[in-house]
């Protein structure tokens, strides 16, 4: 176990992650502001003048008892454009290249030779060494 985890952190896939989830969090600021500060307020239009907005307003005169439909479909549209582009930006993309890999159209990555191993196997025994 301890061994699949050193080379998923020695590939350099945790890197990746890191930058995938801090541009997916900025990202998704981004959609949420779009959705927040455009598209409730076009949806809230809808409305007559008087009415707070896009919702229900359950005992009169007390605000805690709005039920804001607005910005329920506000935060549902978020979702589904941040999917949607997770997907066609990330996925595809993904799935497409691992197709023309698996039809041998496109080379995967080239596997280290045994030279390259044992060089590393080697440097990896001294630092062992330095550190005991």
């Amino acid at each position: 176990m301890i061994k699949g985890f050193k080379d998923f952190v020695l590939r350099g896939n945790v890197v990746d992650l890191a930058v995938a989830v801090v541009i997916g969090a900025a990202f998704g600021s981004i959609v949420t502001a779009f959705t927040s500060g455009i598209i409730q307020p076009l949806i809230n239009a809808v409305t007559p003048p008087s009415s707070p907005g896009f919702g229900v307003q359950l005992v009169g005169g007390k605000e805690s008892t709005y039920i804001d439909f607005a910005a329920v479909l506000s935060a549902a549209l978020n979702f589904l454009i941040v999917a949607a582009v997770v997907y066609f930006v990330i996925v595809y993309p993904l799935r497409a290249l691992q197709e023309r890999r698996r039809r041998g159209i496109e080379p995967g990555p080239a596997a280290p030779t045994d030279v390259e191993l044992l060089t590393e196997i080697r440097d990896l025994l001294r630092a062992q060494q330095r550190s005991s």
